[in-house]
């Protein structure tokens, strides 16, 4: 499937969608968030996609919102606030999107991730990045505080270092992102996409419904209690214990085979 803006490529059990608008450092436009949106609603009713990669084309991942678009939203009557009030909540509504899609979302990030393109990558469960990539959330640099990126960034990483980018707008590299927990791996630049293939690959091997309810899990039980986690953790467990193809696993395991799963 492709439009204008987004492509999505699927093999393998691995969808690869790319941005494409390089001219603008593949920022957040209206159209690029409703293109994102929409394809990855399609994906995440395919049962034949395991993984799902998110890359960019050009010289950068993505640069964030589209700042000469946001300021023509200024022109409205009310100088903008219905326009940008609609901006964030559709921009949210993404992010929100990635972590609720059953698959897991690989970021596959190169040049820069800045403001709502580092939001874009503190909201893929995992991310793979290229030696000399820039990380920021630099709208404070503008005169514009990063409220929104800042809700995936500190779900992300450490609060004091979360703050420290949010509040002087500097950038960090990809040595200090490993460090901090935003990135997974890195990879030298012309190894990025053979690296990010690789990790895809190795989740797409999986037992995809154990993957599936396990990236459930994963967050749902991170904004409970620690004995309300541990109590719907374990009925999570419960019901994957009792399906067919984990107790084939656990049989194969035993008698060192590979599992021969039915789905």
């Amino acid at each position: 499937m492709r439009d204008e803006l987004v492509s999505c490529d699927v093999a393998a059990g691995v969808a690869r969608v790319t941005m494409q608008s390089p001219g603008n450092l593949n920022a957040l436009s209206d159209a690029m968030l409703a293109a994102l949106s929409a394809t990855f609603e399609r994906l995440a009713g395919d049962g034949a996609v395991r993984v799902v990669i998110l890359r960019g084309t050009g010289k950068a991942f993505c640069a964030g919102h589209d700042l000469k678009e946001m300021q023509a939203g200024r022109a409205e009557a009310d100088g903008g606030a219905a326009y940008f009030a609609d901006l964030f909540t559709r921009c949210g509504r993404l992010m929100q999107q990635i972590p609720a899609m059953p698959q897991p979302v690989i970021a596959q990030v190169h040049g820069i991730a800045t403001a709502a393109g580092c939001q874009l990558v503190a909201s893929c469960d995992m991310a793979v990045a290229a030696e000399g990539t820039r990380f920021g959330v630099n709208g404070v640099n503008i005169g514009l505080f990063c409220s929104t990126p800042m809700v995936a960034l500190t779900r992300n990483i450490p609060r004091k270092a979360a703050f420290e980018m949010l509040s002087t707008g500097t950038f960090i590299d990809t040595a200090r992102a490993a460090d901090l927990g935003l990135i997974n791996k890195i990879a030298p630049p012309d190894r990025l996409e053979a690296e990010t293939e690789a990790l895809a690959a190795t989740v797409a091997a999986k037992l995809s419904a154990a993957v599936r309810i396990g990236k459930q899990a994963f967050y749902t039980q991170a904004e409970m209690s620690l004995a309300d986690a541990y109590h719907y953790t374990g009925e999570v467990m419960v019901e994957n214990m009792l399906w067919r193809d984990t107790n084939e696993g656990i049989s194969a395991f035993l008698e060192k085979r590979q599992p021969d799963w039915a789905e």
